[in-house]
């Protein structure tokens, strides 16, 4: 995926400024595809030279360089043809698991304090996703098929956060049980 079809995304959904832009991908979009707002705006340049958007003054723009972008249906075309193809499995590089592993073959390594920093790390996200859902996806409420994807997208979230709490808890438990042992554990690849 590239940046380019987040923000096309993000544009469909509504034309924005890049500032306005920048923020509500920190809201939404940012949860899983992150880009910094610089990032945003190199990649608007990008795609207004490309045809796939255009921006204009924006009308609260005043004596600012302020622009609004909006798609035009080439970049309407682009965001049909990617999401026609299929899409790579999710690709796992978690560094901490490789420092899992690394304990499992030194067995000197203390990782609680920072298994204990993930759980609070992870149980923060997961009461935020729980707000957005409590306030925007009441139970009971009939929604529309966009506001049901949405819903989707969340529960994935939501369901990510449980399931990295139960792993550190568990991971947890093994170091605190298995902590001074004197050998060495060797995983086989």
């Amino acid at each position: 995926m590239s940046l380019a079809h987040a923000v096309l995304t993000s544009l469909i959904e509504k034309p924005s400024s890049g500032y306005e832009l920048a923020r509500r991908f920190d809201k939404s979009i940012g949860y899983f595809w992150h880009a910094t707002h610089q990032q945003i705006y190199r990649e608007l340049a990008r795609m207004e030279e490309k045809g796939w958007i255009v921006s204009d003054s924006a009308p609260d723009a005043g004596a600012t360089r302020k622009r609004e972008y909006k798609v035009l249906p080439d970049g309407r075309a682009e965001l049909v043809r990617w999401t026609s193809e299929p899409a790579a499995p999710m690709d796992l590089r978690d560094e901490f698991t490789v420092k899992i592993r690394a304990d499992a073959a030194l067995n000197e390594v203390d990782l609680s304090d920072e298994l204990r920093a993930r759980i609070a790390q992870h149980t923060e996200r997961l009461a935020h996703y729980r707000a957005i859902e409590a306030r925007d996806f009441a139970r009971g409420d009939a929604m529309p098929r966009a506001k049901r994807l949405q819903h989707l997208i969340l529960k994935k979230g939501i369901m990510f956060e449980e399931g990295s709490i139960a792993w550190a808890r568990e991971a947890l438990a093994v170091l605190e049980v298995s902590a001074g042992a004197a050998k060495p554990i060797i995983l086989n690849d």
